[in-house]
């Protein structure tokens, strides 16, 4: 399936010219720590709703969302004619921390969303304009309002490019948290996955926090992601996070949740932790609350309240076009029941694509919630028992069906079974073929090509991830998942293995799903 053309007729040679221009000058002017503009060499020129237009002519479906930041897609009607009416009254568009209507609007519509307990409890604190600097607020807060010093934080997690929040993330350079194990199910670090890798999961955090010689004193709070996005798209269990809450609750730990790319309707829930029910006691927000402009705010409990004036302050925290945006934005998704629409319409794109577990062995995995979807890419030619230990005595090593397990039975639902204590008994040792970063480089590759836009996460970037606006069409996601498929298809023809132990085998199955 060749890239859409624009309407011009096709790409001309003088917008081609100008199109490798701009990326040229880029690659001589801009800094080596750019990231998208390596794997994506596109210029956008025009986008609305889902599509995007380069300066060459091509268009391309945007499943990318600015990192999920546009949850009604580019240039939303509602969020423009937000933006036009504060410039066209002549309101001031930055008044660092001062009372505005656009801001009071703005709050009034944020506070109508939150989770109950938490709504008619709340103080909010406005943030430098990136999530990561309203993840440093919370780490600040909570060691503020507990005197402690220490934080919780999860493997795969990632909370931000500043110091504190980098500290927090999973690829931090230094020991400066305390770990603890993300229940997942496919790479499960216990080798059990499911109810029972969730349990282990939790057992472990309850052990390190009762111990008193576990070295870890208590902490003054614990934060994590409702779904890991940049981990590998891995949602929680909803048991166990439940779990956390109450073990954080029980022993006067506040706990953060970071939903900075979960939030507003992304997950099929307006708030990730909507899911479980779980009240945090620090809610981290950014990307879609701003309405594709850049704002970042901390929602927190009032007895939290105990900052001495300026304790945390930032110049563009009074960003007035972002707000507007950003209420045009949390009112559409919530009068119009996104987030219900993303829950089904991601029910039904998780089902399809867990297809492609089974017609091509190079998927290891799909998973998801919402419309936050990822499909793992792994290497089925290599010794998958050659990093793995040999399973525990009375095992019986049996590793059954993990191509896409749980999709199709626990699709957007997070269930996990019994945390209690009194889960059934352990599930066979998993062992999923090692990760496959080069294959899945070339299936974005390939998804370019096609006129799709996707972002890679994951521990080794294997991972293919899907973050459209919550406003995609049925026909559109039909054409997302066909260009996907298709993608898929061609780079698994085209790889060919390197590893020690690989054989020289096909990827694909018979069929491309």
């Amino acid at each position: 399936m060749a890239v859409t053309e624009s309407k011009a007729g096709g790409t001309s040679g003088e917008a081609r010219a100008a199109h490798e221009g701009i990326l040229r000058r880029q690659s001589a002017r801009e800094s080596s720590a750019r990231t998208y503009a390596r794997a994506l060499p596109i210029v956008p020129v025009r986008a609305r709703g889902l599509t995007i237009e380069g300066a060459d002519g091509r268009r391309y479906l945007d499943c990318l969302s600015g990192a999920g930041t546009l949850a009604l897609g580019h240039n939303h009607p509602v969020v423009l004619e937000a933006i036009r009416r504060v410039l066209d009254s002549g309101a001031p568009l930055s008044v660092l921390d001062l009372a505005t209507p656009v801001k009071d609007a703005f709050v009034t519509e944020l506070f109508r969303t939150l989770p109950p307990g938490l709504a008619d409890r709340s103080r909010v604190q406005f943030c430098g304009p990136a999530g990561t600097d309203a993840v440093e607020a919370a780490l600040k807060l909570v060691r503020t309002a507990t005197g402690r010093t220490g934080i919780l934080a999860f493997t795969g997690a990632y909370h931000g490019m500043t110091a504190g929040a980098l500290a927090a993330s999973g690829g931090a350079p230094d020991v400066q948290v305390a770990r603890l194990p993300y229940p997942q199910d496919y790479r499960c670090p216990f080798g059990v996955g499911g109810p029972h890798g969730a349990e282990l999961a939790a057992r472990w955090t309850e052990s390190l926090l009762d111990d008193p010689k576990s070295g870890v004193p208590l902490p003054a709070g614990m934060i994590l992601e409702p779904v890991q996005g940049e981990g590998g798209v891995i949602p929680a269990p909803d048991d166990w996070l439940r779990r956390m809450r109450r073990l954080t609750a029980d022993r006067s730990i506040p706990l953060i949740a970071d939903e900075i790319q979960t939030g507003v309707g992304r997950t099929g829930a307006f708030w990730a932790v909507d899911h479980s029910g779980v009240t945090p006691d620090v809610m981290v927000l950014s990307k879609a609350i701003g309405g594709s402009l850049p704002l970042a705010v901390i929602v927190y409990r009032d007895d939290l309240d105990v900052w001495q004036p300026g304790a945390h302050a930032g110049t563009f925290r009074g960003n007035q076009l972002a707000m507007a945006a950003g209420t045009a934005t949390l009112a559409y998704v919530r009068e119009n029941a996104l987030a219900e629409r993303a829950a089904a319409l991601g029910t039904r794109m998780l089902t399809r694509l867990a297809e492609l577990t089974h017609a091509f062995p190079c998927v290891g995995d799909v998973r998801g919630r919402g419309l936050m979807i990822g499909v793992e890419l792994v290497n089925p030619d290599a010794d998958h028992t050659a990093s793995h230990p040999a399973p525990l005595a009375g095992d019986t090593g049996d590793t059954g069906d993990i191509s896409g397990a749980g999709v199709l039975a626990d699709v957007g639902a997070g269930r996990m079974g019994d945390l209690s204590g009194t889960a059934a008994r352990p599930e066979p040792a998993r062992t999923p073929y090692p990760a496959a970063p080069e294959l899945a480089a070339a299936v974005q590759r390939e998804c370019l090509q096609r006129g799709l836009i996707v972002e890679l996460g994951g521990r080794h970037a294997s991972v293919v991830r899907l973050l459209p606006p919550l406003t995609i069409s049925d026909e559109q996601a039909t054409a997302v998942l066909d260009r996907l498929t298709d993608a898929v298809a061609a780079a698994a023809r085209h790889h060919e293995p390197h590893g020690p132990h690989q054989q020289r085998q096909p990827c694909p199955a018979q069929h491309a799903g």
